[in-house]
């Protein structure tokens, strides 16, 4: 009887779930809107005045506009772009350095494995926002500053699952294989082991996206993050004032924008670990 592989496996089970496909297309959706705003196609007037202060959404201002007369509209897809590049970005740092740690960890073992499960411990034992907070003050404000505090904390549950899995597999029958034919640890381990449990990579870079984005709004508003220019998080905090006058509009875009692509993360990490979980292929 022929057998799927893990990947087509997973493959087959997304495309019949619909709730992860639209949550796919949420995300390539935002995604989409980031990359025209980076490129100046869409929202790069975000700061010009296009109305009187405040006015309310309608046919003409869809999200109203904010106190200087700017449409609150661009300011969200402005934001868009921050978010999904925070994202981006946080993974580019942490993934590389959770991979790395927990597979020599969880391949060498001793001393390499002791200091590894140290640091990760030490890093874990701090509150998140505190250390996110420290970084971004000692780094200075801006979202430079943000991209290196969340791709230097971020990193901790994936080299703990890393590690676990490498302990796993490197003493499984075809790592053996790969070492009777003269195969050393470096080609066994990222040869053989790490294309194995590239499957928890995929996961967590899902989850690492939706982390990232509450992060960077949470510093925003605390005004340790994006400066100069429209965040989720700084326009959650402009409207704090707004809502005392009835302008809830402002507050409600960034709100709005948020849920979408927190809540399609959650549905596709959740999608990617059912059809990539090896334990589950079959059921």
């Amino acid at each position: 009887m022929k057998t799927n592989s893990l990947w087509k496996d997973a493959f087959i089970r997304l495309s019949k779930d619909k709730l992860a496909l639209v949550s796919l297309i949420i995300v390539l959706t935002y995604f989409f809107v980031a990359i025209l705003s980076a490129l100046g196609l869409i929202a790069s007037n975000w700061s010009q005045e296009v109305g009187a202060s405040n006015l309310a959404p309608s046919m003409e201002h869809f999200f109203g506009t904010d106190i200087f007369g700017r449409s609150v509209l661009l300011k969200v897809i402005r934001g868009t772009q921050v978010a999904m590049s925070v994202g981006v970005a946080a993974s580019i740092i942490a993934i590389p350095i959770g991979v790395l740690l927990g597979a020599l960890a969880g391949y060498f073992g001793g001393w390499i494995d002791d200091f590894v499960t140290w640091l990760y411990t030490t890093f874990s034992s701090v509150p998140n926002i505190m250390l996110l907070i420290s970084i971004t003050l000692i780094l200075g404000k801006g979202i430079f500053a943000v991209y290196i505090a969340l791709g230097a904390t971020s990193w901790v549950t994936l080299c703990r699952l890393i590690r676990g899995e490498v302990m796993k597999h490197k003493e499984r029958e075809y790592v053996q294989a790969a070492g009777a034919i003269g195969g050393g640890h470096f080609r066994k381990l990222f040869r053989h082991i790490l294309p194995n449990v590239s499957h928890i990579i995929i996961i967590n870079t899902s989850m690492q996206f939706q982390i990232a984005i509450k992060s960077e709004v949470i510093l925003s508003y605390l005004g340790l993050g994006v400066q100069g220019e429209p965040s989720w998080g700084t326009m959650i905090d402009d409207a704090k004032l707004e809502l005392v006058r009835g302008v809830w509009w402002q507050l409600a875009g960034a709100t709005v924008a948020m849920f979408f692509i927190l809540l399609a993360f959650n549905i596709l990490s959740d999608a990617l670990r059912d059809a990539l979980d090896p334990k589950l292929k079959g059921k």
